[in-house]
Protein backbone atom coordinates (compact mmCIF):
# COMPACT_ATOMS: atom_id res chain seq x y z
CA UNK A 1 0.00 0.00 0.00
CA UNK A 2 1.30 3.40 -0.64
CA UNK A 3 1.49 6.06 1.39
CA UNK A 4 -0.81 8.82 0.18
CA UNK A 5 0.41 12.43 -0.80
CA UNK A 6 0.19 15.00 2.44
CA UNK A 7 -2.25 18.07 1.39
CA UNK A 8 -2.27 21.46 2.94
CA UNK A 9 -4.82 23.45 3.54
CA UNK A 10 -4.88 27.05 2.42
CA UNK A 11 -4.27 28.22 5.76
CA UNK A 12 -1.73 26.11 6.51
CA UNK A 13 0.01 27.21 3.35
CA UNK A 14 -0.40 30.87 4.20
CA UNK A 15 1.69 30.34 7.33
CA UNK A 16 4.03 28.31 5.82
CA UNK A 17 4.91 31.11 3.21
CA UNK A 18 3.87 33.72 5.63
CA UNK A 19 1.46 35.11 3.62
CA UNK A 20 -2.20 36.03 3.45
CA UNK A 21 -4.73 33.83 2.58
CA UNK A 22 -6.00 35.10 0.42
CA UNK A 23 -2.94 35.63 -1.63
CA UNK A 24 -2.63 31.48 -1.53
CA UNK A 25 -6.48 31.70 -3.01
CA UNK A 26 -5.45 34.04 -5.34
CA UNK A 27 -2.28 32.49 -6.79
CA UNK A 28 -4.74 29.11 -7.06
CA UNK A 29 -7.13 31.26 -9.03
CA UNK A 30 -3.95 32.46 -11.49
CA UNK A 31 -2.68 29.31 -11.90
CA UNK A 32 0.99 29.97 -9.94
CA UNK A 33 0.58 27.47 -7.28
CA UNK A 34 -1.77 24.31 -8.15
CA UNK A 35 -4.63 22.50 -5.79
CA UNK A 36 -6.88 19.74 -5.74
CA UNK A 37 -10.46 20.74 -4.98
CA UNK A 38 -11.08 18.64 -2.30
CA UNK A 39 -15.52 18.79 -1.20
CA UNK A 40 -15.34 22.81 -0.68
CA UNK A 41 -12.13 23.04 0.56
CA UNK A 42 -8.74 23.71 -2.04
CA UNK A 43 -5.79 21.62 -0.82
CA UNK A 44 -2.34 22.03 -2.34
CA UNK A 45 -0.33 18.51 -2.64
CA UNK A 46 3.52 18.19 -0.90
CA UNK A 47 4.99 17.82 -4.05
CA UNK A 48 3.37 21.16 -5.40
CA UNK A 49 4.27 23.19 -2.14
CA UNK A 50 7.84 22.03 -2.60
CA UNK A 51 8.49 23.04 -6.35
CA UNK A 52 7.01 26.81 -5.30
CA UNK A 53 9.31 26.96 -2.81
CA UNK A 54 11.59 26.04 -5.08
CA UNK A 55 13.59 23.00 -3.19
CA UNK A 56 16.14 21.38 -5.65
CA UNK A 57 18.88 22.08 -3.75
CA UNK A 58 20.20 24.94 -5.93
CA UNK A 59 20.83 28.53 -5.22
CA UNK A 60 18.63 31.20 -6.50
CA UNK A 61 20.31 34.63 -6.14
CA UNK A 62 17.46 36.96 -5.66
CA UNK A 63 17.38 41.05 -5.91
CA UNK A 64 14.68 42.97 -3.93
CA UNK A 65 13.27 45.79 -5.62
CA UNK A 66 10.98 47.95 -3.19
CA UNK A 67 9.90 52.22 -4.48
CA UNK A 68 7.62 54.25 -3.00
CA UNK A 69 6.63 57.67 -4.71
CA UNK A 70 7.55 60.07 -1.73
CA UNK A 71 9.49 60.87 0.87
CA UNK A 72 6.33 61.35 3.17
CA UNK A 73 5.53 57.90 2.62
CA UNK A 74 8.92 56.61 3.56
CA UNK A 75 8.51 58.46 6.32
CA UNK A 76 6.00 56.44 7.42
CA UNK A 77 6.94 53.24 7.12
CA UNK A 78 5.74 52.08 4.05
CA UNK A 79 9.21 51.51 2.18
CA UNK A 80 10.25 49.17 5.42
CA UNK A 81 6.90 47.61 5.48
CA UNK A 82 7.19 46.54 1.99
CA UNK A 83 11.08 45.33 2.02
CA UNK A 84 9.88 43.01 5.26
CA UNK A 85 7.49 41.61 3.14
CA UNK A 86 9.55 41.13 0.16
CA UNK A 87 11.91 39.22 2.82
CA UNK A 88 9.35 36.95 4.29
CA UNK A 89 8.26 36.34 0.46
CA UNK A 90 12.60 35.44 -0.39
CA UNK A 91 12.63 33.13 2.91
CA UNK A 92 9.61 31.15 2.18
CA UNK A 93 10.65 30.69 -1.51
CA UNK A 94 14.39 30.16 -0.29
CA UNK A 95 15.93 32.38 -2.44
CA UNK A 96 19.25 33.83 -1.15
CA UNK A 97 18.58 38.41 -1.32
CA UNK A 98 22.05 39.51 -2.33
CA UNK A 99 20.76 42.64 -2.67
CA UNK A 100 18.07 45.12 -1.92
CA UNK A 101 17.26 48.11 -4.13
CA UNK A 102 14.86 50.95 -3.26
CA UNK A 103 13.72 54.31 -4.80
CA UNK A 104 11.85 56.69 -3.29
CA UNK A 105 11.04 58.17 -7.15
CA UNK A 106 7.45 58.10 -9.34
CA UNK A 107 6.86 54.72 -11.04
CA UNK A 108 7.10 57.22 -14.32
CA UNK A 109 10.48 58.08 -13.30
CA UNK A 110 12.60 55.92 -15.93
CA UNK A 111 15.97 57.57 -14.24
CA UNK A 112 15.94 55.99 -10.99
CA UNK A 113 19.19 55.31 -9.66
CA UNK A 114 17.64 52.15 -7.79
CA UNK A 115 16.37 51.07 -11.00
CA UNK A 116 19.79 51.68 -12.63
CA UNK A 117 21.64 49.78 -10.51
CA UNK A 118 18.99 46.58 -11.03
CA UNK A 119 19.51 46.76 -15.20
CA UNK A 120 23.50 46.20 -14.30
CA UNK A 121 23.03 43.56 -12.17
CA UNK A 122 20.69 42.16 -14.98
CA UNK A 123 22.85 42.77 -17.74
CA UNK A 124 25.87 41.25 -15.93
CA UNK A 125 24.29 38.17 -15.25
CA UNK A 126 24.98 38.29 -11.46
CA UNK A 127 20.82 37.54 -10.37
CA UNK A 128 18.56 35.22 -11.10
CA UNK A 129 14.99 36.52 -10.08
CA UNK A 130 13.89 40.08 -9.02
CA UNK A 131 11.36 40.07 -6.40
CA UNK A 132 8.86 42.89 -6.29
CA UNK A 133 5.81 43.22 -4.76
CA UNK A 134 3.29 44.55 -7.38
CA UNK A 135 4.07 45.10 -11.03
CA UNK A 136 4.00 49.13 -10.81
CA UNK A 137 6.84 49.03 -8.38
CA UNK A 138 8.69 48.50 -10.82
CA UNK A 139 6.83 50.57 -13.30
CA UNK A 140 3.86 52.15 -14.44
CA UNK A 141 3.69 51.41 -17.61
CA UNK A 142 5.74 48.99 -20.06
CA UNK A 143 6.01 46.15 -17.31
CA UNK A 144 5.97 43.79 -20.23
CA UNK A 145 8.56 44.85 -22.42
CA UNK A 146 10.84 45.06 -19.16
CA UNK A 147 9.95 41.43 -18.61
CA UNK A 148 10.95 40.27 -21.49
CA UNK A 149 14.45 42.34 -21.69
CA UNK A 150 14.95 41.15 -18.04
CA UNK A 151 14.38 37.26 -19.39
CA UNK A 152 16.78 37.89 -22.58
CA UNK A 153 19.81 37.55 -19.44
CA UNK A 154 17.81 34.66 -17.59
CA UNK A 155 16.70 36.71 -15.02
CA UNK A 156 13.04 36.09 -14.04
CA UNK A 157 10.82 39.11 -12.14
CA UNK A 158 8.82 37.35 -9.80
CA UNK A 159 5.75 39.57 -8.54
CA UNK A 160 4.22 38.71 -5.30
CA UNK A 161 0.89 40.01 -5.59
CA UNK A 162 -0.55 40.77 -9.13
CA UNK A 163 -2.86 43.77 -8.44
CA UNK A 164 -2.34 46.71 -6.46
CA UNK A 165 -5.29 48.20 -4.45
CA UNK A 166 -5.22 51.42 -2.96
CA UNK A 167 -2.30 53.94 -2.97
CA UNK A 168 -4.26 56.57 -5.07
CA UNK A 169 -1.95 58.67 -3.46
CA UNK A 170 0.62 57.53 -5.34
CA UNK A 171 -1.57 58.18 -8.39
CA UNK A 172 -2.28 61.56 -8.03
CA UNK A 173 1.25 62.35 -7.35
CA UNK A 174 2.07 60.65 -10.78
CA UNK A 175 -0.79 62.44 -12.06
CA UNK A 176 0.97 66.07 -11.18
CA UNK A 177 4.29 64.67 -12.65
CA UNK A 178 2.96 64.71 -15.74
CA UNK A 179 1.18 67.69 -15.75
CA UNK A 180 4.15 69.60 -14.65
CA UNK A 181 6.54 67.74 -17.01
CA UNK A 182 4.48 68.93 -19.92
CA UNK A 183 4.40 72.41 -18.53
CA UNK A 184 8.04 72.53 -18.21
CA UNK A 185 8.54 71.61 -21.94
CA UNK A 186 6.08 73.88 -23.22
CA UNK A 187 7.10 76.92 -20.70
CA UNK A 188 10.31 75.90 -20.13
CA UNK A 189 11.14 74.97 -16.17
CA UNK A 190 13.64 78.34 -15.81
CA UNK A 191 10.48 80.27 -16.94
CA UNK A 192 8.68 82.82 -14.42
CA UNK A 193 5.15 81.17 -16.03
CA UNK A 194 6.48 77.31 -15.39
CA UNK A 195 7.45 78.19 -11.66
CA UNK A 196 3.83 79.77 -11.26
CA UNK A 197 2.36 76.96 -13.13
CA UNK A 198 4.17 74.25 -10.60
CA UNK A 199 3.20 76.39 -7.28
CA UNK A 200 -0.33 76.33 -8.23
CA UNK A 201 -0.92 72.64 -8.88
CA UNK A 202 1.42 71.72 -5.58
CA UNK A 203 -0.71 74.18 -3.38
CA UNK A 204 -3.65 72.66 -5.08
CA UNK A 205 -2.86 69.12 -4.76
CA UNK A 206 -0.82 69.27 -1.71
CA UNK A 207 -2.32 72.41 0.32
Amino acid sequence: MTNMERLYKVSEVAKILNISTVTVRKWIKSGKLKAKRIGKLWMIPEDELRRFLGEKGEEIRAIIYARVSSHKQKKNGNLDRQIERLRNYCSAKGYKIIDIITDVASGLNENRSGLRKLFEYVKNKDVDVVVIEFKDRLTRFGFEYLKQYFESYGVKIDVVEETEKGYMEELIEDFVTIIISFAGRIYGKRSQKFQKIKKFIESEIYG
